[in-house]
């Protein structure tokens, strides 16, 4: 066994290059925030990846479901007939 198949592994590499980040929190929050984390069997650098993900994809998926929402509006074959209604008949209120 040589000396490369013995290393440690970073169990959060993914073999994509990753930059380090740091950040300033109160000590008291990263305390809970590892006592939580800990409880839920993640690390605190897993949730903040795992955060930034969602956060930075967010805008992605917000525009990929218009455009799925726009196709479709496009395609589709059903029309609401000759039915029409008035403000009022959409706002009936029972009294």
């Amino acid at each position: 066994m040589d000396l490369v198949s013995r290393a440690p592994r970073d169990p959060c590499y993914t073999g994509t290059p990753m930059a380090n980040l740091t950040i300033t929190v109160d000590d008291r929050l990263l305390k809970l925030a590892r006592l939580r984390a800990l409880e839920q069997g993640t690390s605190v650098n897993a949730l903040l990846r795992d955060y930034l993900e969602a956060y930075a994809g967010a805008a992605d998926a917000q525009a990929r479901a218009l455009d799925d929402l726009l196709q479709l509006s496009a395609t589709a074959t059903s029309h609401r007939g000759a039915a029409t209604w008035t403000r009022e008949d959409l706002h009936e209120r029972d009294t």
